[in-house]
């Protein structure tokens, strides 16, 4: 169990290997997790495009979102959050390589068992 969001990784963001997501809470229609993320974007005209709403909010390092249908990528920074409605293609141009970007991300409504 996590009892600190900003310690305490798992080996592989400890590393820099992989983007690790973990469960924090999960009940019918809602997932909150940690993410952190070590350097990792999506991949090249990669974009995601979930069913369910995702609520983001960076705690820790800085990441580059964008989503489509806007002309400029959103810079966000320890504090910053935002509503990604569900169906809403969006894509991470790029984390913090120079040390863990960690985010809180609250899924909404149709909730899948993968991150």
């Amino acid at each position: 169990m996590i009892s600190h969001l900003l310690r305490d990784f798992p080996a592989a963001a400890q590393n820099g290997t992989a983007e690790t997501f973990e469960s924090l809470l999960s009940q019918p229609g809602l997932r909150i997790e940690r993410i952190v993320s070590t350097g990792q974007a999506s991949p090249p005209d990669f974009w995601y495009c979930q069913t369910q709403g995702e609520w983001v909010l960076v705690l820790q390092g800085a990441a580059g979102l964008q989503l489509e249908g806007e002309s400029e990528e959103r810079t966000l920074y320890p504090g910053d959050c935002v509503n990604i409605p569900p169906q809403c293609r969006h894509r991470v141009n790029w984390t913090d390589s120079g040390g863990p970007t960690v985010w809180l991300a609250v899924h909404y409504g149709e909730i899948s068992d993968q991150p």
